[in-house]
């Protein structure tokens, strides 16, 4: 009974420190060029907070703008996020800015955007494989989706759709050879900044 009292106390400590703010030094991206994107790594001390080291959406806000964004997991168990030049100048920011965020993780997970070959392929599945993809979390969902769209190859990425079908039909609810965080297999990476 103390271990459930324990974490459910430290549930409620995890969740009052939210929303968390911090500063982070706005980065431009070594390749590929050009690109009008920046980045942003958050600290360690704040992705240590987060419910997952793979990735996590949250809102809030950046330099003053309202934020809603999908963190990235870097592969060293922390977050960077992508900052598109629409949020960098409603923020009134540029490349080696120094700017302040406040984030909170989401309640749910949104949907993700499901590329049309994996659509196309699930459509043409068996039922009780649109059955499980309809009855997994949005959060499984775009594990699923990040694993084939990170495949560097088409015929990986082919044979990626081929083998979410199959694990579906038999049950599973995530792609088992997929490490959310990169930590293990260096499958994800945070970008390499120009200032390095």
């Amino acid at each position: 009974m103390a271990k459930t009292t324990s974490t459910k106390a430290s549930r409620q400590t995890k969740a009052a420190a939210f929303p968390v703010r911090f500063e982070a030094k706005l980065l431009r991206p070594v390749a590929p060029k050009p690109v009008s994107w920046t980045f942003l790594v958050l600290p360690e001390e704040v992705s240590r907070l987060l419910p997952s080291r793979g990735q996590t959406t949250v809102e809030g806000t950046f330099g003053g703008s309202a934020l809603r964004a999908t963190l990235e997991p870097d592969g060293r168990g922390g977050h960077w996020l992508k900052v598109d030049r629409k949020l960098r100048e409603a923020a009134g920011a540029a490349a080696g800015d120094v700017v302040t965020l406040a984030i909170t993780p989401v309640a749910e997970e949104p949907e993700p955007t499901v590329p049309a070959d994996l659509r196309k392929a699930l459509a043409a599945a068996a039922a009780k494989v649109r059955e499980a993809w309809s009855d997994i979390t949005p959060a499984a969902r775009r594990d699923f989706v990040h694993w084939i769209t990170s495949a560097k190859q088409a015929e990986t990425r082919t044979r990626r759709i081929e083998n979410a079908c199959d694990m579906l039909a038999k049950g599973k609810r995530r792609p088992c050879c997929f490490d959310r965080s990169g930590m293990y297999s260096n499958s994800l990476s945070c970008p390499v900044s120009d200032d390095s």
